[in-house]
């Protein structure tokens, strides 16, 4: 697999998004990190962004809510480079309906070398980054050259 680099901007597009059991984890850890938060462009499913910007002030570009495509929503701006980092409090004890939403934001993220946090420790350890502050470049798959040599 050939890669191509992208500069990630100083100011990110970080994607929020928490299952119901964790959406109280989300909006503490955001709270928790506001004044960085602020600093980035925000975008949260449906539910969790009106309850992030409810609990925090924190200004959130909402999509539909999860159930109604709100994750597909996040999955095609991840695949359309229009996401920097994915934060997703997924709740690994939901029952299966569940199971393919994560797949899904999971595998796109992975696809498009997106750096993920699912819970509260790894989300730290990013916005903790000197890179969350900063423009950095990003290796990139490049599949349409993979696909024209296929």
């Amino acid at each position: 697999m050939q890669y191509i680099s992208k500069t990630i901007p100083a100011s990110k597009r970080v994607a929020l998004v928490a299952h119901d059991n964790r959406k109280g984890d989300l909006i503490e850890w955001c709270g928790r990190h506001k004044l960085l938060l602020e600093q980035h462009q925000l975008l949260g499913t449906g539910t969790t962004g009106a309850r992030l910007e409810a609990a925090t002030g924190l200004s959130v570009q909402k999509l539909l809510s999860g159930p109604l495509g709100g994750d597909q929503q996040l999955g095609a701006r991840i695949a359309e480079g229009e996401i920097d980092l994915l934060v997703f409090f997924w709740d690994p004890f939901e029952p299966m309906p569940h199971d393919p939403d994560v797949k899904a934001l999971l595998r796109i993220a992975a696809v498009w070398n997106i750096p993920v946090a699912c819970n509260s420790a790894s989300a730290d350890m990013m916005v903790r980054s000197v890179l969350m502050g900063a423009a950095f470049e990003r290796p990139v798959p490049d599949y349409a050259g993979y696909l024209a040599a296929r």
